[in-house]
C-alpha cells in the first residue's frame, strides 16, 4: 500500500482537488430539494473519463479530452457558471499532458480578467494552488525523480565496471600463474633433456669401460689401471658439466617467488577473498634474500587476514622504485584496536631487519603492512 501511494501520490492529489472543485460547483447549486440527479451524475461521468484518461498511456491522453469538454459544457450549462473553476482545472491538465514549458502554465492568470461567479480572489487562489501543485511536481520532484534515476543508473554502471574488473584482474592473476607454471615446467623439460643428451652418452661410455677394464684385470692390469683412470677422468668431467647445467638451469629465486604469490592469491580467492597481486617497475634488480623475505611476510599477512580479518578482499603490491623495492600487503577486514607483537609480527619485523628495511602497520581501516627494503645499486 505504502508503495502505490509513492508511486502515484500526483494521481491521487489531482482526483482530490477535482473533487474539491466539483463539491463547490455542487454546493453552489443548492436548492430545497439538494443536487440535481442530473448534475450529480455528471460530476460522476467528469470524474469516471478523468480516471480513464490518467489510466491510458501518455500519448493517447489527448483524445479524451473533447470527451472532458463536452461534460463541461453540460456542467456549466447545468449549474450555470459555478464550475467554472473545474475548467481551470481541466486548462492546466491539458497543458500537463502537452508537456510544454513552465512560462505556459502563468497564461492561466489572463483568465482572471473575465468575469467569474466565484469572483477574482477565489479565481486567483484556485489557480495560484493549482501552479503551486503542478509546478512543483512537474518541474520540482519530477526533477529530482530523474537525477535520482541518473544517479542509479551510474551506480549500476560503476558496479558493472568494478566487477568486470575485477573479473579482469582475477583473470590476469590466472593467465601469469599459468605462464610461470609453464615456465618452469619448461625449464625442467630442457634440463631434463640436455642432462640426457650432455650425460646419458658419457656414463654410458663410462659403464662399458668398467666392464673392459673387469675383463682384462688379470691378464693386462696395466691397460686395466689405463682404462679405470680414463672412466674416472670422464665421470668428474661429467659432475663439472652437471654442475655447469645445474647453474644455468637453476629458477631464479624472483621467477619462484612470484609463482607462489600467484598461488598464495589463487588459494585466496578459492576460498571466496578476492586477492590480487600487482608489480611496478624492474623486479629484476631484487635480490635473491629480499625475495624471501617478502614471500615469507606475504604468506604470514595473508594468512592473519584469512583467519581473523573477514575481510573480502586483499591486495599484495610490489613496487620497485630507484634503490628500494616497497612491498604493501593489506585488506578489507575489521582491523583491531591494538598491535601486539605475537610470534607472526615479530617475525615479519626480524625478517625485515636482516635485510636493512623497515616496516609498518595500520590497522584501520582494515589492516595493511607495509615494507620498505633497500635494494642497493
Amino acid at each position: 500500500m505504502g508503495r502505490f501511494l509513492k508511486e502515484n501520490y500526483f494521481t491521487l492529489v489531482r482526483v482530490v482537488l477535482m473533487l474539491v472543485l466539483c463539491t463547490y460547483g455542487c454546493m453552489e447549486n443548492v436548492t430545497g430539494a439538494g443536487v440535481s440527479v442530473e448534475m450529480l451524475l455528471l460530476v460522476m461521468c467528469t470524474v469516471s473519463v478523468f480516471l480513464l484518461k490518467e489510466t491510458a498511456e501518455q500519448g493517447k491522453r489527448l483524445f479524451f479530452y473533447p470527451a472532458l469538454g463536452v461534460l463541461l459544457f453540460f456542467l456549466l450549462k447545468t449549474g450555470s457558471m459555478s464550475f467554472l473553476l473545474l475548467v481551470y482545472f481541466f486548462c492546466i491538465e491539458l497543458l500537463r499532458d502537452l508537456r510544454v514549458r513552465s512560462y505556459w502554465y502563468f497564461l492561466m492568470y489572463l483568465t482572471l480578467f473575465a468575469e467569474t461567479p466565484a469572483g477574482f480572489f477565489v479565481s486567483f487562489l484556485v489557480i495560484t494552488m493549482l501552479l503551486i501543485c503542478y509546478l512543483q511536481h512537474e518541474f520540482v520532484v519530477n526533477e529530482y525523480q530523474n537525477r535520482m534515476l541518473e544517479d542509479t543508473i551510474v551506480q549500476q554502471r560503476l558496479k558493472q565496471d568494478m566487477k568486470s574488473r575485477d573479473s579482469e584482474a582475477k583473470a590476469e592473476l590466472e593467465r601469469n600463474k599459468l605462464m610461470a607454471e609453464n615456465r618452469i615446467l619448461e625449464e625442467r623439460a630442457e634440463l631434463s633433456q640436455t642432462l640426457h643428451d650432455k650425460l646419458g652418452h658419457n656414463i654410458n661410455g663410462s659403464i662399458y669401460q668398467l666392464e673392459a677394464s673387469k675383463v682384462i684385470m688379470e691378464d693386462d692390469p696395466e691397460r686395466a689401471k689405463g682404462m679405470l683412470q680414463a672412466v674416472i677422468d670422464q665421470l668428474r668431467t661429467g659432475m663439472d658439466e652437471i654442475r655447469a647445467i645445474l647453474r644455468k638451469k637453476r629458477p631464479e629465486k624472483k621467477q619462484m617467488a612470484l609463482l607462489q604469490l600467484y598461488e598464495l592469491c589463487a588459494d585466496c580467492n578459492e576460498k571466496g577473498v578476492c586477492a590480487e597481486l600487482a608489480t611496478e617497475g624492474d623486479l629484476s634488480a631484487v635480490s635473491d634474500d629480499i625475495w624471501e623475505v617478502i614471500l615469507d611476510n606475504a604468506y604470514e599477512a595473508v594468512t592473519n587476514s584469512m583467519k581473523y580479518a573477514k575481510c573480502e578482499r586483499i591486495d599484495i603490491h610490489l613496487v620497485v622504485l630507484n634503490k628500494m623495492i616497497r612491498c604493501s600487503i593489506f585488506d578489507d577486514g575489521i582491523g583491531c584496536n591494538k598491535i601486539e607483537d605475537g610470534m607472526g609480527i615479530s617475525g615479519m619485523r626480524k625478517r625485515v631487519r636482516t635485510v636493512g628495511g623497515t616496516i609498518g602497520f595500520e590497522t584501520h581501516p582494515g589492516f595493511r603492512v607495509d615494507m620498505v627494503i633497500p635494494i642497493g645499486g
